[in-house]
């Protein structure tokens, strides 16, 4: 909102300069966003009356004037198409000083010119009138037009938060600022004007909900073609309304005086009485802006006998608009309910002053003192005689002004400090509130202009802005934080997410919502818990697997040509059970693409099963030589048959892991091969307790051993034999080789394993260490079928 300073202290004039009383009214709440000067700067410009007119000698479009600026009379060349005798305009005289001009005695053809007879955009104010300013024909000649024009404003520009709609008025900020500053306001008179006419239009309330409040007044013999006075003008620019005529002006005017939105209809053009009702399916109306709209059954109209005038709260319509011919006018003034009006001006595409104030709520008891100051100024204007008031309303569809409690203890804990109970009622009193003790508190009830105030938290941020919020205290706060205790045994999601990154994975947050054919593609035996009210088709179903969500921002990357990429995700799996719906935390990954960036130094290579089964041993610390976890083969209906496994942790499954089903990347139109992983983390992420075991000063002893086994025997039922046979001497063991090839039947396989041994007392002998690895071969004989290759 703009507004001019010199207005507002017309109201209430604090002791203080513009930059002080913008810093004060950015600190309670009501942001300064600018402060600019009003008009240009200006000197030796004065009111001059133009004396007598005549053509100049060598052009058509010149006249030569003498004009008086009360001390004498000087001789100035104008080319202004509205220059005439009798008319007081600004005159420059020679010295005076102009934006980027500085007045000097000159010849225009021939003929000297004395100054210059000034426009309004040579002085920095716009106007809708070319040619001339045209100052008002009582404007004391002689007079600086600085002074005058008042053009020493300066204009404020407001950033309101939508809660504020009591301050889009000069009304409200000179309450706001007489609050503020313990000052009494001085608004201008306002009085009663009396019917002079006994005519009347009479309104109905078809929706009191919507509209329980409806004042007119009827006003005959109005001159529409007099102009707006300059001071009313001026103000309305400054506020950044354009001058129309003299009765919108004037609805203009007392809209941002007093907050009210007012409406004219040509009386004329009105067919009967005026029912204000919502709109018929498929009614039409064109509106000002010359747009023709197709109405809703849930918006608001004000309608005569032929059908609907007006949108209301939004914008009148084009068929009783007032014009150059009108005569006599009716004059709206209404309380529209905000809940009644919200977004249907944004719905058509419009915003207009009129519905950015009703949305956030007018004064339901203003509208009969803004008709009132309409019409006073009106009749000043363009004169006329005025009926009576009429006022339609529904007592008991307006807002309720319920008494709020406000407790003296709840204050002092949200401020951090104690304000006496004086100060407080002052504050509430000063901003229109009704205060009365009650008990440790009191009982506030808000003013009709405040809808931002309903509740306790309302209240007390009214004093403690008034107060002043750099009045508040500063203390550091203190309070008794206990560590919680985290058990050692056991990873915290924060850890996993930390590895996983230094992994090479990327963080992805996707919707607990999926798309049913998704989710029953990848977990057919688990039925999903159906969304009520899903917020699509394609979101209809919560996931019993993460890999939904991870698959979708799969396809979404390969589809913008991002071949290799590693991501995981933490968060609710939602099982169906016996006892209900059950929420299970798991973590999830999915990879594909190269194994490691391009690069000079970098290993090639397309990314496989094993580098998934290293990343997920690396997040669970699994040892070499640790006999805890498994990776058991396993069927899952979403993974490849021959590239998936159950992970279990003695006779715990902690989750799967293995290659999307080759039906599935066609299903998912993906580029695979895909791996994934999925695992529960309340069972995953248990581990053992570290325990300290000293480092032995006696040598190791390693020896490598190669053995030729069917080759369905795998990995790791060799390794957990060989763990098994070697005992405590162990402290590595390592598959380091796979041959298929000649010299090996196809049917069988070759592995190389590296065995370390070593005592922590003492040096080992080689009778311990053949005696291990005889222990070893034979167990791998006898358990895997495997022999020694020589």
């Amino acid at each position: 909102m703009k507004f001019s300073e010199k207005w507002l202290r017309e109201w209430v004039d604090p002791a203080l300069s513009t930059q002080q009383l913008a810093d004060q009214l950015t600190m309670a709440g009501l942001e300064v966003d600018a402060i600019t000067p009003a008009g240009a700067r200006v000197s030796g410009v004065v009111v001059g009356e133009v004396l007598e007119v005549a053509r100049h000698p060598d052009a058509e479009r010149l006249s030569v004037c003498r004009v008086s600026d009360g001390r004498g009379e000087y001789q100035v060349v104008c080319g202004a198409s509205n220059v005439r005798a009798g008319l007081r305009v600004p005159f420059a005289r020679e010295g005076a000083e102009l934006p980027g001009l500085k007045i000097k005695r000159a010849k225009l053809r021939g003929v000297e010119s004395c100054g210059m007879l000034c426009s309004a955009d040579e002085l920095g104010i716009t106007s809708r009138v070319d040619g001339l300013l045209e100052l008002p024909a009582d404007a004391p000649v002689g007079e600086d037009i600085v002074a005058l024009l008042a053009l020493d404003d300066q204009v404020i520009e407001l950033g309101l938060t939508p809660n504020r709609g009591d301050c889009l008025s000069i009304a409200g900020l000179a309450r706001e600022v007489a609050a503020l500053n313990r000052i009494e306001q001085r608004p201008p008179r306002a009085g009663v004007v009396p019917a002079t006419i006994s005519d009347a239009l009479d309104v109905t309330l078809a929706a009191p909900a919507a509209c329980p409040r409806y004042a007119g007044r009827v006003i005959h013999g109005v001159d529409i073609a007099k102009p707006s006075p300059l001071w009313l003008q001026e103000r309305l620019r400054r506020a950044g309304v354009r001058s129309i005529d003299a009765v919108v002006d004037v609805t203009n005017y007392v809209l941002l005086e007093l907050g009210q939105p007012l409406h004219a209809f040509d009386l004329r053009k009105l067919g009967g009485h005026i029912t204000v009702r919502m709109a018929q399916a498929g009614e039409k109306l064109v509106l000002l802006d010359g747009s023709e709209r197709e109405l809703r059954p849930d918006m608001l109209v004000i309608a005569d006998n032929d059908g609907a005038v007006a949108l209301a709260g939004i914008m009148g319509g084009q068929r009783t608009a007032v014009g150059e011919h009108t005569r006599e006018i009716f004059l709206e003034s209404a309380f529209f309910s905000p809940s009644a009006l919200a977004g249907k001006a944004r719905s058509l595409g419009m915003h207009t002053d009129a519905s950015h104030r009703y949305e956030r709520g007018v004064d339901f008891q203003l509208q009969v003192a803004a008709i009132e100051r309409a019409t006073q100024l009106l009749l000043d204007i363009v004169g006329g005689q005025a009926g009576p008031v009429v006022l339609a309303s529904a007592e008991e569809h307006l807002p309720a002004l319920n008494a709020i409690p406000l407790r003296a203890e709840r204050l002092d804990t949200m401020l951090g400090v104690s304000l006496p109970s004086a100060d407080v009622e002052d504050i509430l009193r000063r901003l229109g509130l009704a205060v009365e003790r009650h008990g440790a508190g009191w009982l506030v009830r808000p003013p009709s202009f405040r809808f931002d105030i309903r509740i306790e938290v309302d209240l007390i941020e009214e004093i403690a802005r008034v107060h002043g919020y750099d009045r508040m205290p500063v203390r550091v706060q203190s309070a008794v934080v206990p560590i919680r205790p985290r058990a050692e045994a056991q990873h915290t999601l924060a850890a996993w997410r930390h590895r996983l990154n230094a992994l090479g994975y990327q963080e992805a947050i996707t919707y607990s919502f999926v798309e049913p054919r998704i989710q029953a593609l990848l977990d057919p035996d688990c039925p999903p818990v159906a969304v009520a009210n899903p917020i699509s088709a394609d979101m209809a179903v919560m996931r019993t697997t993460l890999w939904a969500g991870l698959i979708k921002a799969a396809q979404f990357n390969q589809n913008r040509q991002q071949r290799s990429l590693r991501l995981f995700e933490s968060g609710l799996r939602f099982l169906p059970g016996p006892g209900g719906l059950e929420q299970r935390l798991a973590v999830a990954g999915i990879a594909c693409g190269d194994r490691a960036q391009e690069g000079w130094a970098s290993q090639g290579g397309a990314l496989d099963f094993f580098d998934l089964k290293g990343d997920v041993e690396a997040l669970l610390d699994i040892e070499p030589t640790s006999a805890q976890y498994a990776f058991v083969p396993a069927t899952h209906p979403a993974l490849h048959p021959g590239q998936s496994v159950l992970l279990r942790r003695e006779d715990e499954p902690l989750g799967f892991l293995g290659a999307l089903h080759p039906e599935l990347l066609k299903q998912f139109d993906l580029q695979g091969p895909v791996y994934l992983f999925e695992l529960d983390f309340a069972l995953a992420s248990k581990k053992n307790l570290p325990s300290f075991k000293g480092l032995s000063k006696f040598p190791e002893v390693r020896r490598d051993i190669a053995i030729v086994l069917d080759e369905d025997v795998s990995g790791a039922r060799v390794l957990e034999t060989a763990r098994q046979a070697a005992g405590e001497l162990l402290v590595n063991l390592k598959l380091f080789d796979v041959y298929r090839g000649q010299g090996i039947d196809t049917a069988k396989k070759s592995m190389a394993l590296g065995v370390v041994l070593q005592h922590r007392e003492r040096t080992l002998t080689d009778e311990e260490v053949n005696a291990t690895m005889d222990r070893m071969v034979a167990a791998l004989a006898d358990q895997c079928g495997a022999a020694l290759r020589y």
